[in-house]
């Protein structure tokens, strides 16, 4: 089945574990909107599994809730992550979106399932330039959390994406009714910590930021925004797990 189209446009307690920054420079990031309630998500989730499995790449999950009127409320949906697909939808002149969507650095789409397509696209920005250019790292330092973001050019925020590890969805109702689907890396929150100028620069940040209640990843994105705010080009990212040290 074809990707699903939604037309038209309408934007802690205690961790589970320590957290550890994952080594090497990522090859890029990889958003990837997908739904329970989308008889079309399961090869991109599919695909988005073998994709965290290469193990160079930052891949994030946001299920939205556009197709829960289908029968299926996904467990996993909030319209935040929706707003945000809405706003990569407007910063690259589309008037629609669609599930399973692939959002490569922030700067193009490719259908979800569409793995070969996904390491392509990477491959291309990485040898234009265009992949992620700007070095990120973080220690922690007693209460604080330190992230330290290398030069570069133009200007951008610095995010907090929130996500957990996995989790396995037994879907009742819907499209995909009576399917036992296990989800990887889906996001639970995100925000806006800071600013990039462009010069080299530390931020120190409470270490209350990780500090949330059964939390298992988070990655730090160097992305730059529209002058509407819309979520644009990711310049430099890292990811921190559960279970390690930082």
């Amino acid at each position: 089945m074809s990707p699903r189209f939604l037309i038209p446009l309408i934007a802690g307690v205690v961790l589970s574990g320590p957290l550890q920054a994952e080594d090497g420079t990522p090859k890029g990031v990889v958003e990837l909107f997908t739904a329970q309630g989308c008889s079309s998500c399961p090869p991109a989730d599919a695909a988005f599994r073998k994709l965290v499995s290469q193990g160079d790449v930052i891949a994030l999950a946001y299920h939205v809730d556009y197709w829960n009127y289908l029968g299926w409320a996904d467990t996993l949906s909030s319209k935040e992550n929706t707003e945000r697909q809405y706003g990569y939808a407007r910063t690259m002149g589309r008037s629609n979106v669609y599930t399973p969507q692939a959002i490569v650095n922030g700067r193009d789409h490719l259908a979800g399932a569409d793995l070969n397509g996904i390491n392509g696209k990477l491959d291309t920005y990485s040898g234009e330039g265009n992949g992620l250019t700007v070095p990120i790292s973080t220690s922690m330092r007693g209460d604080e959390l330190e992230i330290k973001i290398g030069a570069g050019q133009g200007k951008a925020n610095v995010v907090m994406v929130y996500f957990d590890k996995e989790k396995t969805i037994d879907v009742e109702k819907g499209e995909n009714s009576g399917k036992k689907i296990s989800y990887l890396h889906s996001v639970t929150n995100v925000e806006t910590v800071g600013m990039w100028d462009g010069k080299a620069t530390s931020l120190t940040l409470p270490a209350s930021v990780l500090q949330r209640p059964q939390l298992e990843g988070c990655a730090i994105l160097l992305q730059s925004a529209t002058d509407n705010g819309d979520p644009a080009a990711i310049l430099g990212a890292t990811v921190v797990m559960a279970g390690k040290n930082i």
